[in-house]
């Protein structure tokens, strides 16, 4: 029986990994450095620290890594988080979590300055309340900072706790950090590229149909 879930938020809750990719492949261009959308789409799910290198070979601590993040931000923020949209079940989800007694909390390698609106236009600000992002904590996924961050916040060790993601990126991070994993193909992934998940659903809504029959089903 698990205690606590925690959740991912880009492409578990929301429908924003291509908003973030095209507005790195934006940023990037801008500063001189042109990366393909599809290198950028397949790093989408790790933070900034990590994406950076493996996209541009570039350091995050220093120009122009650095400025290219902020002005990812910007981009995203100003021209594609208006756009999005929860994924179908959001809400409902995590609110059958909670009246079920769980302990909720995010781990996202968002930026703390993004995740609040993201919550809110998931519809669980009020829900999701214990809250880790890439600012508390020095790496983000695939290392398990962010997950290890956030059972410390639910007072959780690993083995009480389950999370939810949707790349390989969570997969990893939550493998590292000792907790199993619900992932989602709503981020674009396919199954093999979740292999190591505890179970995989197409998203929010399909969970919700099947929780019964779940990980996350309550004893009677």
């Amino acid at each position: 029986m698990y205690e606590g879930v925690i959740f991912d938020v880009d492409g578990t809750l929301v429908d924003s990994n291509d908003a973030h990719a095209r507005a790195w492949v934006e940023a990037f261009a801008e500063a001189g450095h042109p990366v393909p959308f599809e290198r950028v789409r397949r790093l989408v799910g790790m933070g900034g620290d990590q994406l950076l290198p493996e996209a541009a070979g570039l350091s995050a601590e220093a120009e122009p890594g650095r400025s290219i993040a902020k002005r990812r931000g910007e981009v995203f923020e100003q021209k594609f988080l208006p756009q999005l949209r929860p994924l179908p079940g959001a809400r409902e989800l995590v609110a059958r979590l909670r009246h079920d007694g769980y302990r909720l909390g995010v781990a996202s390698s968002a930026q703390p300055a993004e995740l609040e609106p993201l919550l809110r236009l998931a519809g669980v600000e009020d829900l999701l309340r214990e809250r880790t992002s890439a600012g508390d904590v020095e790496e983000s996924k695939p290392e398990p900072d962010i997950v290890l961050a956030a059972l410390r916040k639910l007072r959780l060790g690993p083995s009480a706790a389950l999370m939810i993601g949707d790349t390989p990126y969570d997969v990893e991070a939550a493998r590292r950090a000792g907790v199993a994993l619900i992932a989602f193909r709503s981020g674009g992934w396919s199954d093999p590229d979740l292999r190591g998940a505890l179970a995989v659903y197409d998203g929010p809504a399909d969970l919700l149909a099947r929780i019964e029959s779940s990980p996350l089903r309550r004893a009677a």
